[in-house]
């Protein structure tokens, strides 16, 4: 083995990388990695002149946590490719402190492509099998590891610290604020967009339904905060408008620590319940006046609830698709007194002309459709079908459905908790309470007829009885009472055409095969 490295030529490639931790502590970037090179660099060159200096790899500002850094990720690819043999960084702390990464590739990574790894502080070099500091690098990962958690405590804590006192400590502020040249944890308001604020809040507390108030701002070009800083291309969606709604920040009330990550070395952001998130009164200048604010949540509230109730009330609903963009289409308000349907495409990038509306009477889609597969119902032969459809239910999900109904009955009993939860606090009063409570133990009854109705076809379908198929079938083909359920097994697709053509697919040849034209 000596021999062999003896007789090596090593193609060397030097590490850098200093972390955004370093960077907040008050360490000069550039001085520091001048210095790490200097070192790494001097060090090579003492080697001799079997060591070639191949390349310098120096990542700036990212958490030895996350391995997933440009240029270490490029050395990566370069090692793969042949082009280094080495790797030598100022300490094991720079290649990583994730110790459980860090250890993979020490010691199984490098060596499965042949890399040698070399810690000039530490004193690691991964090809002196003799070297006793080898031995102790896996202990130095984990207090590397323990130090990179330690600090992310810290830093946490004194976010929190901050943010408890009121502070601003958030990336991009609200619309309608900025940060204070003076105080950047401060809000002070921005007027340019605190009057878009203002439009929104004064057309919901005159009535305005969220999509309205969505329209209003696509049709008169008002920039979202994206178009207003960043000069994006974006457009003002239900949800954006919403947020703008809720968002206590506009009564001078800072809410903070609604979401965080996972862990100090899973970056990915989770919502975190709100008994978590801290919220201080009296921060920073208001936008809207507090009463106002308070009338406009009771509005907001009362379309959740009217959503969650309408939610799964189409028959037709995942089924309609747009012929020209091939995306979804869906139902949305009333107009003249039916619900009406309306390209999603369309909808969401009105302003980018990429498809046409395709808004015509869903209600009127919907009677078409039944009547028309009840008529063709009459023409087919009915054992054919049978077997067609009992092919089909075997491949049914009927557990799929049955959660989703679980789902729905955990989701409507959710609203009734929050809704109880909104009167206590006088964001509803008793008389809407006891509406909305009637309607929503309606639905629950509703949807605990069907959970049953659903699990007994799952067990019959289990059986192989003719006469049990048979019944099940024509529960299917009768369409007496259809649900979105059973449309769902019969049909396949519907796609609406900009004309008003409607082309229906359906899950079965011998109904694919009759079918005309609607």
């Amino acid at each position: 083995m000596l021999e062999q490295i003896e007789k090596t030529i090593y193609k060397v490639a030097i590490y850098i990388r200093l972390s955004k931790e370093d960077v907040d502590r008050g360490y000069d970037e550039s001085e520091s990695i001048k210095n790490q090179r200097t070192l790494l660099t001097e060090y090579v060159q003492k080697l001799g002149w079997k060591y070639q200096l191949i390349d310098t790899y120096i990542d700036q500002g990212f958490t030895g946590t996350n391995f997933n850094r440009p240029d270490f990720q490029r050395m990566v690819r370069d090692i793969e490719n042949g082009k280094i043999n080495m790797v030598v960084t100022k300490d094991l702390s720079r290649l990583g402190r994730d110790y459980i990464e860090t250890g993979e590739y020490i010691e199984k990574w490098f060596p499965g492509n042949n890399v040698r790894y070399v810690s000039v502080t530490d004193g690691i070099d991964t090809f002196e099998t003799s070297n006793g500091n080898n031995d102790i690098a896996p202990f130095k990962s984990i207090l590397n590891d323990m130090y990179s958690k330690d600090l992310s405590k810290k830093i946490r804590t004194a976010l929190h610290t901050m943010q408890k006192q009121g502070k601003w400590v958030g990336g991009k502020t609200p619309l309608g604020y900025t940060k204070d040249s003076n105080d950047k944890n401060k809000l002070i308001i921005y007027e340019p967009e605190a009057q878009i604020v203002r439009t929104i809040f004064n057309m919901a507390s005159n009535g305005s339904q969220v999509g309205t108030i969505r329209d209003y701002l696509n049709s008169n070009n008002i920039p979202t905060v994206n178009k207003s800083r960043y000069n994006k291309e974006t457009f003002w969606e239900n949800k954006t408008v919403k947020n703008i709604l809720k968002n206590k920040v506009y009564i001078g009330t800072t809410v903070q620590n609604k979401r965080s990550r996972i862990s100090y070395k899973n970056r990915k952001i989770r919502p975190n319940s709100e008994e978590k998130w801290i919220i201080v009164e009296n921060t920073h200048e208001p936008i809207i006046d507090k009463k106002v604010f308070d009338s406009v949540q009771k509005m907001v509230i009362v379309q959740n609830y009217n959503r969650n109730e309408k939610k799964n009330m189409f028959l037709l609903d995942g089924l309609l698709f747009c012929y020209e963009c091939k995306h979804k289409i869906g139902v949305r308000g009333k107009k003249n007194g039916n619900y009406y349907m309306v390209c999603n495409n369309y909808r969401r990038n009105s302003k980018l002309k990429l498809c046409t509306s395709h808004g015509f009477s869903y209600s009127n889609l919907e009677d078409t459709i039944i009547n028309y597969i009840r008529n063709l119902f009459q023409k087919i032969d009915s054992e054919k079908i049978e077997l067609e459809v009992k092919r089909g239910m075997t491949k049914y999900d009927y557990g799929k459905i049955l959660q989703k109904l679980e789902n729905e009955i955990k989701l409507i009993n959710n609203n009734i908790d929050q809704m109880y939860v909104d009167k206590l606090n006088n964001k509803i009063n008793e008389e809407m309470y006891e509406r909305l409570l009637k309607k929503f133990g309606d639905e629950i009854k509703q949807k605990e007829k069907e959970y049953m109705e659903t699990k007994q076809k799952k067990e019959e379908a289990k059986q192989d009885d003719t006469e049990k198929i048979k019944s099940i079938v024509q529960d299917f083909l009768s369409l007496n009472k259809p649900t979105s359920e059973i449309m769902k097994v019969i049909i396949n697709r519907i796609e609406i055409h900009q004309d008003k053509q409607v082309d229906l697919y359906f899950n079965f040849k011998q109904l694919n095969n009759l079918k005309e034209k609607i």
